[in-house]
């Protein structure tokens, strides 16, 4: 449930804002986060994201071109260099589109949810 004055965790996400305001970056670099918001002053040092985002876009990546694949050879039986030209680009353009919106968004939920570091040591 989205308090007033929060943006949508999709709109989030997609745009790289902060998951307080709305209004300030998340990312300094392509996935590198700010510090900290500089509108509202969140600091972003106790959000991490992990593996998750990784692993959900190669799963996401790897169902897409794997089908796509799967089709294009059923359908048209081309050469093996057809397939490499088709879905070498194609998992380079829908892991890298994907992963930074995919860190947004976990760290958008773990702000949403107050998620955070439990503290134990392993």
């Amino acid at each position: 449930m989205e308090k007033a004055g929060q943006p949508g965790v999709l709109r989030a996400a997609l745009l790289g804002f902060c998951p307080r305001c709305g209004e300030g970056r998340l990312f300094q670099r392509y996935i590198a986060l700010e510090p900290a918001c500089s509108r509202c002053g969140l600091d972003y040092s106790g959000f991490i994201a992990g593996d998750g985002p990784a692993a959900m876009v190669v799963l996401v990546a790897g169902f897409l071109v794997a089908g796509g694949a799967l089709i294009v050879e059923l359908a048209y039986s081309p050469p093996y260099w057809v397939h490499a030209v088709l879905w070498l680009p194609t998992i380079l353009i829908v892991t890298l589109s994907l992963l930074r919106v995919a860190k947004a968004a976990f760290i958008v939920l773990q702000y949403r949810h107050n998620a955070g570091d439990s503290g134990m040591e392993i």
